[in-house]
């Protein structure tokens, strides 16, 4: 070959290469043909029901005229699906996989997961928990063929592989067949005593089919989820889309409104997530980029929780045969079980987040499997958790009770400069309370820091309740259900009560708030407060606990139980602390105190204080 022809060669492969390059149809012209197909096959359906409505009417239909309608179908079937046509006519039918744990039904309409029984747990009105079921879950594929068609697998028939019979195998393979040699399969497993099916896309001869030009293939998922729990409104407000980057970040959609994401990198597993039950999708290496996620919450029923859908991309290399190995999670967020799986799935149950995130992991957690153990009863085991924890918190306790003992010693010498100020400087009053304070050698803090380093564990315990599903369905006293609230009056639909305070009645959250109320009280009156903003701060304590009852009226019985119990084991504390303090002896030790020679080292607190008070042109006490 000389230099001509090989230029000759080279110049028309440019030519081939340019015009398949150019003539492609881009995404505009992919969705108008696809339109065009939808309603082409459309016409074709609504041919096929006037001969099923004259047969219905027995009316006659002609041989010749039945003949042309069938054939008229049949090339509009050609023309929308092209090879896979013979697919788009079949019959509906469920095969089923199961084990102890789940019963998995498929259907032969898009090959998919049809619906997802999990044995071991009942709806809140004791029905079958079902995770979706019917239509109401869509899984299918979409590509380009070559004939410029867009094929939805969702809309297709597969056909169960011979040797697989309904409910008596632990696999199956549903075929989707595109002529001699050219056909997807969705091959299911699952293995006993597991809540993971396997689940491999199997791709075999369809570089011929799938259009030259594509480098990947769409996959969708979309799924209503029904209401499993009492509360709808509990259950939609920890109901969420999650999903897994390459590098084992978690992120998640809004809990609390409608939104939509484009996740423009590779991401390893998407979840649609409920309160205590979640189904995810995990490919073994990762989906392709980009990736469309969106939730949406239908508030015009109770039936449903949420409507999450996925647009995934699996990538296509049109080889002779491609395989996608994945798998799906049908099953309950339990934390510990989740974890196991080292796929960072433990994720999707909110914990809290830093401080609070690391009390639940690595103390409340344990503590509560551990007591979990002994297979006692769930109230009992809140109870003993409760004692635990405020053993914990005893040495901060008894030091916060110890300085508001001391300032309740020097509660007179407190109300005199207040007294002696009223009206006047509020910065020299705060100077005059400081010396003071520093003479007896009482730090004012010392009785709010010990409560603030116990605020983790109060809202700790506050993600942790509502979260775990070992409380589901476990009664307790009135209590039918510890992970619910615990109606002892369902008085109905009032007017602005209900969007305060809810339709029921509470009782854990009654008594939650009225020992609130009592160790308020109690507090006030033992270790009252002075100073200008006395009066404001004493009526915010007592409207705290009656705004929380309305929060915590529709939130976990176990919760409004445990805080009850703390606010009770408290009261018994400060009764043990009056015995042990002697109020006398500290009023002594005060006054030795102050008649010490004075250090002239200051604490970073009165140092700040007295350069905001030069800052001002303020002459300092000696």
């Amino acid at each position: 070959m000389d230099r001509n022809t090989i230029l000759g060669f080279a110049l028309i492969i440019a030519i081939l290469v340019g015009y398949e390059f150019i003539t492609r149809p881009g995404e505009e012209q992919l969705r108008q043909m696809k339109h065009r197909q939808d309603s082409l096959t459309m016409a074709a359906a609504d041919s096929l029901k006037m001969v099923r409505a004259a047969q219905k009417d027995h009316l006659p239909v002609l041989p010749a005229q039945a003949s042309a309608d069938s054939s008229f179908a049949d090339s509009l079937s050609r023309l929308r699906f092209g090879l896979f046509a013979p697919a788009a006519q079949g019959e509906k039918k469920i095969v089923t996989l199961e084990n102890e744990l789940v019963k998995v039904s498929l259907s032969t309409r898009g090959g998919k997961v049809r619906s997802v029984e999990l044995k071991n747990f009942k709806t809140f009105d004791k029905h079958p928990l079902v995770l979706f079921d019917g239509d109401t879950n869509v899984f299918n594929l979409q590509f380009p063929a070559r004939d410029n068609n867009v094929i939805n697998t969702d809309s297709l028939y597969f056909i169960p592989l011979p040797g697989n019979p309904a409910g008596k195998g632990s696999a199956i393979t549903m075929r989707l067949q595109a002529g001699e040699g050219h056909y997807i399969d969705y091959i299911y497993t699952l293995d006993p005593g597991s809540y993971m099916l396997g689940f491999t896309i199997k791709i075999s001869g369809m570089n011929e089919v799938i259009a030259p030009n594509s480098s990947y293939i769409g996959m969708g998922w979309k799924t209503h989820l029904p209401r499993q729990e009492q509360s709808v409104k509990a259950e939609r407000a920890v109901s969420s889309l999650y999903y897994r980057y390459s590098d084992g970040e978690v992120d998640y959609l809004s809990e609390t409104k409608d939104e939509k994401k484009n996740i423009p990198t590779k991401i390893k597993w998407i979840a649609f997530k409920q309160q205590y039950f979640t189904s995810v999708l995990i490919a073994d290496n990762e989906f392709d980029k980009p990736t469309s996620v969106e939730s949406v919450t239908d508030h015009t029923t109770e039936k449903y929780v949420k409507t999450f859908s996925a647009e995934l991309t699996l990538p296509y290399n049109h080889k002779a045969e491609e395989v996608f190995p994945m798998k799906f999670y049908f099953g309950p967020n339990h934390y510990q079980s989740l974890k196991a799986y080292g796929l960072s799935l433990e994720k999707q149950i909110p914990m809290g987040w830093g401080i609070f995130g690391w009390v639940n992991k690595y103390f409340i957690i344990w503590v509560f499997n551990f007591l979990n153990a002994f297979h006692l009863n769930y109230g009992l085991i809140i109870f003993i958790l409760t004692i635990v924890v405020r053993l914990i918190l005893l040495p901060l306790t008894y030091s916060s009770y110890r300085s508001m003992a001391k300032m309740k010693v020097l509660k007179p010498e407190v109300d005199e400069i207040n007294a002696r100020h009223k009206g006047g400087d509020p910065m020299k009053m705060q100077q005059e309370m400081m010396k003071l304070y520093r003479r007896a050698g009482v730090n004012p803090l010392g009785g709010c820091i010990p409560g603030l380093l116990q605020m983790p564990i109060l809202i700790a315990m506050f993600r942790f309740f509502p979260a775990s599903i070992e409380l589901r369905q476990q009664g307790f006293l009135w209590a039918h259900d510890l992970s619910t609230y615990d109606s002892v009056w369902d008085f109905g639909y009032v007017p602005f009560i209900n969007g305060i305070y809810g339709d029921h009645v509470s009782l854990f959250t009654i008594l939650m708030t009225i020992s609130t109320i009592l160790y308020t009280k109690a507090n006030s009156q033992q270790f009252s407060a002075s100073g200008p903003n006395a009066q404001m701060t004493k009526w915010m304590m007592y409207i705290m606990p009656l705004v929380f009852l309305g929060f915590l009226n529709n939130y976990a019985a176990a919760l409004s139980y445990y805080y009850f119990l703390s606010n009770v084991m408290a009261f018994g504390q400060q009764y043990l602390f009056r015995l042990m303090i002697d109020e006398k002896a500290i009023h002594k030790k005060i006054q030795e105190n102050k008649n010490r020679p004075q250090s002239a080292k200051k604490s970073r607190f009165q140092q700040k204080l007295e350069e905001m008070a030069k800052s001002r042109g303020y002459k300092l006490p000696k």
